[in-house]
This record gives structure tokens, sequence and C-alpha cells, in this order.
């Protein structure tokens, strides 16, 4: 697995040095913190083929059996305060669609603010944590779980009404080794320009975010309020039109949106 995601790189790919491959590992976001405070370098990834300890967005466990999906994470030394990356998750979202409909020939949408969804079907999450290094310098971990080959009884019976993969949207086989790749290097391009090009990057959000225009409920503790999702802000942040008029920016660390997806 390992050679054949190397192999599916193309020639420009800057960080084929700083590549790691586990049959099996906690996790790939808790191994690349662990290298992080050692000292790895901008660019360091990290693939599994099966975790034992995934996890999501709010603490979930992420579902990361062998065989069938591609786990990756990726560090990035950002030369820049953290205010400055309030897009990020935003701009991964869109990469990762540039990748999969690159390996896969099908474009994912967006739930926001971080599941690539398709056919009504969760195919991937998205989890970004950011620390400081012994030095006090500032670490973004980006990892994400792709469901590439399984099949509708793969999955719990409990997700089974809301979990989909790459392989169930498109009807034909899935090449991990060449998803993988194709996530490395969207994440290399998105690194490029994340600084530079970030209205172009949440532009491009816009297009594939399918929650907005939708009707959505927002959920705060035992609060729940229902609107209508209206635009992404200049910091990735939700524009909700509530049901008593007011409008408000809502913030993917604060609430979770229910709406027309089963889950949160």
């Amino acid at each position: 697995m390992k050679d054949a995601i190397l192999n599916a790189l193309s020639p420009d790919y800057p960080w084929a040095d700083r590549f790691h491959y586990f049959n099996t590992v906690d996790s790939t976001n808790n191994y690349l913190k662990r290298q992080a405070l050692l000292g790895a370098p901008h660019g360091t990834v990290a693939v599994a083929d099966c975790q034992t300890g995934g996890k999501g967005r709010l603490g979930r466990s992420f579902q990361s059996p062998g065989g069938v999906g591609i786990y990756l994470s990726m560090l990035l030394r950002p030369d820049c305060p953290q205010k400055q990356l309030m897009h990020l998750t935003c701009a991964v979202g869109t990469a990762m669609c540039d990748a999969l409909e690159e390996a896969a020939g099908v474009r994912p949408g967006i739930k926001w603010t971080n599941d690539l969804v398709c056919e009504k079907r969760k195919l991937s999450g998205i989890l970004v944590e950011l620390l400081n290094d012994t030095q006090g310098k500032l670490c973004v971990i980006i990892g994400i779980g792709v469901n590439c080959c399984q099949q509708l009884t793969d999955f719990p019976e409990e997700l089974r009404d809301r979990a989909g993969s790459l392989a169930m949207v498109t009807g034909h086989r899935i090449d991990r080794p060449k998803v993988a790749a194709a996530m490395m290097e969207a994440l290399a391009n998105m690194d490029r320009n994340l600084l530079t090009g970030k209205e172009a990057m949440l532009e491009q959000y816009r297009r594939d975010c399918v929650t907005l225009g939708q009707k959505i409920s927002v959920v705060r503790g035992d609060e729940i309020r229902h609107g209508t999702a209206l635009d992404i802000g200049d910091d990735g942040d939700l524009i909700v039109r509530f049901d008593d008029g007011h409008t408000e920016a809502v913030s993917s660390g604060e609430v979770s949106i229910r709406g027309m997806y089963g889950y949160v």
C-alpha cells in the first residue's frame, strides 16, 4: 500500500520524504501530534489502513476498519497567527472535494462545516486540530477519513441510513492508493494558496456547500432554534436567518447543525 501510494503521486509532490504509512495506528492525528512535539517538519503525512482510536468532531469516534478506507493526517506549520486560519476547515473541505473528484470521478458536496456527502450519505469527515510545539510554534493537524470501498452491510446497522462510500455512489471499484495520493496533492496545493487565496477558497466552498439555502436547526445545549442557512462568512461561519427574523453568524465551535441529513 505504501509503495502504491508513492507511485501514484506526481513527480513534483513536495513532501514524499515525509510520508509515513501504518497498517494499524491508534489515530493518524494523534500520531502527528506526537511527532509535532518531536519537531516533525511541515508537510509530514501519516496514512493508516486501520485506526483503533479514530476520532471525529466533538469527541465522537470515527469508524476506521481496515481494507476499505483512507485515514490520512497532515502536519502543517503555518507562519502566521492562528486568527488568519479561521477559514482552514473550509479550505480543507474544498481540497478534499477536488481530490475525490480527481481520484474517483465524483465531486461530493460539503455539509457545513466538515462532512463530505453524496446522495444524502456521509462519505468523509474532517477534523482540524491546533497545538503549540515545545518551542511555542503553531502546528496544525488536518485529519481526514474517507469511506472508499464499503458496501452498505459493512457499516454498523445504526449508520446504514446515512453512511456511504465512494464505491456505493460511483458503482465501481475504488483505487485507494490513488485516493490517498490525490488527497496528499490537494492538501499540498491548498497549503501553497492558504493565505493568499482565501477569497477563492471560500467562494468554491460556497459552491460545494449543500447546507446553503436549506432549512436547518441550530442546537446549542438544550436550546434548538430553526432557520435558513444563507451564506458562508469570511471566517467560514454559517450565516443563518432565524425564524424570528434576525440573522446571525453561527460558529462550528458553538453549535451542531441538524436538518437535511439524519446526523449531526
